[in-house]
């Protein structure tokens, strides 16, 4: 699956635009990896969001197409979050 598209389905970034805009900034690494939109995400990879005030790494745990928003938090588990 796309970056852009798991971080929207997932809900960590309300909207794919939104999503390919910050990866095309360069604030998303995998793998330690910095990631374009286009990256393909894999169950285990480990993701490293910067985005406003804050960093989130967060651990892929699966992907959907489409999933309800209250299962959204299934999909990934957050390792650390640091505000700034």
């Amino acid at each position: 699956m796309r970056l852009d598209k798991y971080l929207k389905v997932s809900r960590l970034i309300k909207r794919r635009t939104i999503a390919k805009e910050v990866a095309e900034k360069g604030r998303i690494e995998i793998n330690n990896k910095i990631a374009k939109p286009s990256t393909e995400v894999n169950i285990d990879d480990i993701i490293k969001l910067s985005f406003g005030n804050k960093v989130v790494t967060l651990k892929v745990l699966s992907l959907q197409e489409s999933i309800r928003k209250e299962e959204a938090v299934n999909m990934y588990e957050i390792i650390s979050e640091e505000r700034f």
